[in-house]
C-alpha cells in the first residue's frame, strides 16, 4: 500500500504515520507546511526508503497536483488548523481548511486517486441536545468556525466521491489526547501550573463535560474501519461513550503533578470560549457493531495523556 498523508507531521498525523509503517505500507509521503506540525514527530522516519517528506502548503494547488503524480492507494487528509478556539479570533482560518480540502480533492480527481480518509470532528454537531449523538443526527448546525469548516469539508468530500467515483472514510473525532499533543485543556493546565503552581485558571465554570479519546485508540479505530467498511461514504463517530468534566481533569493534573492546595480560578460562564460546546455525548454504536471498541475510557485516556505530557512539556 502507498499512502499520501497531509498533516503527517502533526499530533494525530505523526501517530498515523507510525502505524502505517507498522502495517507494512511500502510508501508513505507526508505533505505538511509545519504551521502546527513538528519535524521531531517524524524525524525517526527521515532518510528511510519507505518515507518522503514534502514541506509545502495545500493552498498551493500546482504543488499538490504535482506531488500526487506518484501512484497512491489512499490519501489520509489530516491537515487542518488544529485549535477550535482560533476560529473565534481569526475566522479566516475556516476558509483555509476548506480551500485546502478542495485543492486536494481536485488533484485527486485529476490523478485518479479513489480513496480518501478524512479527520472530521464532533464539533460538526453543534450545540445538540444532551443525548448520545449518532452519525445520522441532524440537522447539523455548528457553532464554531472550526466545526463549520469541518462540515463544509465533509460536504466537499461527499460530492467529489459521488461525482468522480471516489470512496471516503470520514471520522468525527472526540477530543483526542496523548503524547505529542500541542494544545487543548490538558496541555494548557500543565503549562499554567508550571508557571504558577499555586493557582489554576479554568475557562468557563469547569463543568464542561466531553469525551476524550486516547491517541492509540484513535489511530486503531481509523485503520479498523478503513480496512472493513466498503460503502462509498463511510462515516463514523470515533470516541468513547463516556465523558470527563473539566474540573475532574484539573484535579487529575494537580494530583499527577504532586501539587497541594491549588486554587481554582474560574473565568465564568458555561463555556470556555465562543463556539465551545460545553457538554457533549457520543454514540459509537456504529463502529462497535463492526467489532471495534476503545481500549481506554474517557477518564483513563485523560489520565494517560496527563502522564505523557508531563514527560514532554
Amino acid at each position: 500500500m502507498r499512502a499520501f498523508v497531509t498533516g503527517g507531521a502533526g499530533f494525530i498525523g505523526s501517530h498515523l504515520v507510525d502505524r502505517l509503517v507498522r502495517e507494512g505500507y511500502e510508501r508513505i509521503v507526508v505533505y505538511d507546511n509545519f504551521s502546527s506540525g513538528r519535524r521531531e514527530f517524524i524525524e525517526h522516519h527521515l532518510g528511510k526508503r519507505y518515507f518522503r517528506l514534502v514541506e509545502a502548503d495545500l493552498l498551493d494547488w500546482e504543488r499538490v497536483d504535482r506531488e500526487l503524480e506518484e501512484e497512491y492507494d489512499v490519501v489520509f487528509h489530516l491537515a487542518a488548523i488544529p485549535d477550535v478556539r482560533i476560529g473565534s479570533i481569526k475566522p479566516e482560518v475556516s476558509k483555509i481548511d476548506i480551500m485546502a480540502t478542495y485543492n486536494l480533492l481536485d488533484a485527486m480527481r485529476r490523478r485518479d486517486i479513489e480513496k480518501i480518509v478524512f479527520s472530521s470532528s464532533s464539533t460538526v454537531y453543534g450545540e445538540a441536545p444532551p443525548i448520545p449523538l449518532k452519525e445520522d443526527f441532524g440537522p447539523l448546525l455548528p457553532i464554531s468556525m472550526y466545526g463549520a469548516a469541518k462540515l463544509a469539508c465533509e460536504g466537499l468530500i461527499s460530492s467529489f466521491s459521488h461525482t468522480y467515483d471516489m470512496k471516503a472514510w470520514i471520522f468525527r473525532f472526540a477530543n483526542v489526547v496523548g503524547p505529542r499533543c500541542t494544545h487543548g485543556v490538558i496541555y494548557d493546565f500543565i503549562r499554567k501550573l508550571r508557571k504558577n503552581p499555586e493557582e489554576l485558571e479554568i475557562l468557563g465554570d469547569g463543568r464542561q463535560k466531553k469525551s476524550y479519546l486516547y491517541i492509540s485508540d484513535c489511530i486503531d479505530g481509523m485503520i479498523y474501519a478503513f480496512e472493513r467498511s466498503k460503502e462509498r461514504i463511510n462515516l463514523f463517530n470515533l470516541g468513547t461513550e463516556g465523558a470527563t468534566e473539566v474540573n475532574e481533569i484539573a484535579r487529575m493534573v494537580v494530583e499527577e503533578m504532586g501539587l497541594k492546595n491549588v486554587r481554582f480560578r474560574y473565568t465564568g460562564g458555561d463555556r470556555g470560549w465562543k463556539g465551545d460546546v460545553p457538554r457533549f455525548r457520543f454514540d459509537i454504536g456504529k463502529i462497535r457493531s463492526m467489532g471495534w471498541r476503545p481500549r481506554y475510557d474517557s477518564d483513563e485516556a485523560v489520565r494517560r495523556a496527563i502522564r505523557d505530557l508531563l514527560r514532554e512539556i
